[in-house]
């Protein structure tokens, strides 16, 4: 009899406070028919993320939720797949169901990443100089890496478990540069990639973490591998 897939879903929260409880219900909404739990991994928010995930566990049970920090999150996924999206609604859990479990069950990809830039994919409530300052670190990124994907830094992706543990064990970043460099060691791992275009969609709550320090943070980190990849 074939297995039935259970998807491990991870949130990655920092300062989420006014947006976690929302994702949470989408999620238990939208998802119905599918086996899934959901793990919380917070970086120590000072807003009151954490207690508001212990709420979350008192109404749908901790087996469905649990809360972690991100180091230890994927010892507690115990589905066959992994998914990574962010907690500030910017991917919509109305549409990755239907479009990343159809192209893994399609293709039998190891990895089904989320992109903004080709046919069908976009970003919606960014001004013009943060779309040039994401276009332009991916097209750097393809030039110098070539990853053989089209959207480096974007956060939405579904990995087989087992591909997941493997990449990450080789992976020394963080923030922003994480996305890339694990999209980049899978590449060159040769595991099997698809794409599926999504719509980002800016935060309505919260603030957005990009600055200074995270550009600055990318352009070593894209340095680093260059000369490690």
């Amino acid at each position: 009899m074939e297995q039935k897939n259970k998807y491990s879903i991870i949130v990655p929260t920092y300062n989420e406070r006014l947006n976690i409880a929302l994702i949470v219900y989408l999620i238990f909404k939208h998802l119905r028919d599918v086996d899934f739990e959901i793990i919380v991994v917070d970086d120590g928010s000072p807003d009151g993320t954490q207690e508001v995930v212990k709420q979350l566990q008192k109404l749908y049970g901790e087996d469905r939720i649990v809360r972690t920090a991100y180091i230890h999150g994927l010892k507690h996924a115990s589905g066959n797949f992994v998914v990574i999206m962010d907690a500030d609604l910017s991917h919509h859990v109305i549409f990755w169901p239907m479009t990343s479990y159809r192209k893994q069950s399609e293709t039998g990809a190891s990895i089904v990443t989320g992109t903004r830039y080709v046919k069908g994919g976009g970003v919606h409530g960014w001004n013009l100089m943060r779309k040039l300052t994401s276009r332009g670190a991916n097209v750097l990124a393809q030039t110098l890496l070539w990853p053989g994907v089209s959207d480096l830094t974007g956060s939405f992706r579904l990995y087989k478990k087992s591909v997941l543990e493997d990449v990450i064990s080789s992976c020394v970043s963080k923030g922003y540069v994480f996305q890339m460099e694990m999209i980049v060691r899978a590449s060159r791992k040769g595991y099997h990639i698809e794409e599926v275009p999504i719509t980002f969609v800016d935060r309505v709550f919260g603030s957005s973490k990009l600055g200074g320090s995270e550009i600055i943070e990318y352009l070593k980190g894209l340095s680093y591998l260059l000369v490690t990849t």
